[in-house]
């Protein structure tokens, strides 16, 4: 009889275990489909500029402005001819800049009231779609010094004109990456992925192709003719 007792005693707590896992896991099943997983997805592509300017300052010096001011438009005209020769018809000359450097007293230490020379400098730019034209450009135009003209290169940028378009892509792209990442996530889970209930875009990071640089505030390279550009969308699922 007390056997008996035992055996149904055994029965019963084994009843109720089961019973009690069956609610706890519909619980927590429960928990899961009242909240929702966030994930962040990327994608990128790897794109060709296809624009380039370069920029750049011709610097003139002489006793008196007038006179700096003449030498100037006796050299802007051959800076001119260089990049039309070299097939670059883009051409803007912007507005010019100068100021008077005045002598100094070596004994004293101190600048003195009396004109040294104006120095004049000339801003320009010149645009061309031949990317590489701008970059061959960008190193040969040193070679005007020979000519007697200074010139100091600021730099050269190139741009991508279908980024507007691209950045919609990738963005589309992001967030499916998203939903993978949220679907291996949760199948470990035996769970799946529901509806979307946010997205927030992040930053486009563009980059030469092989940076690995980011920045919280983004990044857009200028500088380099191949770039890399990386979206990112952070996606919150509902869990099923």
């Amino acid at each position: 009889m007390l056997e008996k007792l035992e055996k149904f005693q055994i029965t019963i707590l084994a009843v109720v275990i089961a019973i009690g896992a069956m609610l706890s896991a519909k619980i927590v099943t429960s928990g899961l489909a009242q909240n929702g997983i966030s994930v962040t997805g990327s994608a990128y592509e790897i794109v060709k500029s296809d624009s380039g300017k370069l920029i750049f300052n011709i610097s003139t010096q002489a006793k008196t402005k007038a006179a700096a001011y003449q030498i100037m438009k006796q050299q802007l005209p051959v800076v001119e001819k260089y990049l039309k020769d070299k097939g670059i018809d883009d051409i803007t000359v912007k507005n010019y800049h100068g100021y008077y450097s005045y002598k100094y007293n070596q004994a004293t230490g101190n600048y003195t009231n009396e004109v040294d020379v104006y120095k004049l400098t000339q801003p320009m730019e010149a645009a061309s779609k031949d990317v590489n034209l701008i970059k061959e450009v960008s190193i040969d135009i040193q070679n005007l010094i020979d000519k007697g003209i200074d010139i100091s290169e600021a730099g050269a940028d190139y741009y991508y004109s279908g980024l507007a378009d691209l950045k919609v892509k990738l963005l589309k792209e992001a967030t499916v990456d998203a939903k993978k990442r949220a679907s291996a996530m949760l199948k470990a889970n035996n769970n799946s992925v529901g509806k979307i209930q946010s997205v927030k875009m992040g930053v486009f990071q563009i980059t030469d192709v092989d940076s690995t640089n980011v920045s919280d505030m983004g990044i857009n390279d200028t500088s380099t003719i191949d770039k890399k550009v990386t979206a990112v969308a952070n996606v919150v699922f509902k869990i099923k």
